[in-house]
């Protein structure tokens, strides 16, 4: 199993002049040698919020242009427009000075308290508690799960679980719980990670698809007072002209929306 690395400190980022930040892909935040996207988001965003002084996402997305390997990397940020309650900030996460994911996000001031929710026309996927589901563990003989999992608790259900061994249930979705190791206090960053840290939803479905590489990923954050465990879901609908999406939704133990997702990726039968 990776080792645990604390995740403030695998996505930490120092300046270094002109609105460019110094940063490290870490060992072990991968799937298939290549750095997971949602961790390499997360250090984007962070660098994009020391950048506004502090504002923390609302909305961030994200173009993968190339893979990320693990080593030393940089972010450029641009701060677009700067108001009274909200920053625009257009980031790059590079590797020897080639780009290898372009950013846009919106970020706005930490606010003490989230303003009730005025329409909720969704509930929580059903799921039992984190200790009753299956906690994923890095394999040390197949290439899934992947390392990426070891740095994270991730527990899923029996079904999501069992998948590798039982095969494909049929349904393009999937569910599970997610939170920091070492009872690591999560932030808005993390749940960027969390959006892309469960298997693809067309291996649920038994699709002929040998491989998703991520094209585009948005992740909206509703609500930045994130504690505990955070329970997740993915479901895809369509599969069309080449491409597969993968929506999110994220909420915490008192089943309060925090964050959606959307992923866009290839579909690929090899």
């Amino acid at each position: 199993m990776a080792t645990s690395e604390g995740f403030r400190s695998a996505t930490a980022v120092s300046a270094d002049g002109d609105g460019r930040w110094k940063t490290q892909l870490a060992d072990g935040w991968d799937i298939l040698g290549n750095t997971n996207g949602g961790y390499m988001l997360a250090i984007a965003s962070r660098a994009s919020s020391e950048a506004t002084g502090g504002r923390l996402p609302v909305t961030i997305t994200g173009h993968f242009t190339r893979r990320g390997i693990s080593g030393p990397a940089a972010v450029e940020t641009d701060v677009v427009r700067s108001g009274r309650q909200l920053s625009v900030v257009r980031s790059r996460l590079l590797q020897d000075d080639q780009v290898i994911l372009e950013v846009l996000g919106t970020f706005a001031e930490p606010r003490s308290e989230m303003q009730p929710a005025l329409l909720t026309d969704a509930t929580p996927v059903d799921l039992p508690p984190p200790d009753a589901c299956l906690r994923s563990i890095p394999s040390d003989t197949a290439p899934f799960p992947p390392p990426s999992v070891g740095k994270i608790d991730l527990r899923t259900s029996r079904r999501v679980a069992e998948m590798l061994e039982t095969g494909p249930y049929g349904e393009a979705a999937l569910e599970g719980w997610f939170r920091l190791l070492d009872d690591e206090p999560l932030d808005v960053h993390a749940l960027i990670l969390a959006s892309d840290s469960f298997p693809p939803t067309a291996f649920a479905a038994g699709l002929p698809i040998g491989w998703t590489p991520t094209i585009e990923l948005t992740v909206h954050i509703r609500d930045p007072h994130v504690q505990g465990w955070i329970k997740c879901e993915f479901r895809s609908r369509f599969v069309s002209g080449g491409f597969i999406e993968e929506d999110g939704l994220f909420w915490d133990e008192s089943g309060a929306l925090v964050a959606q997702s959307r992923q866009l990726a290839m579909v690929s039968k090899g």
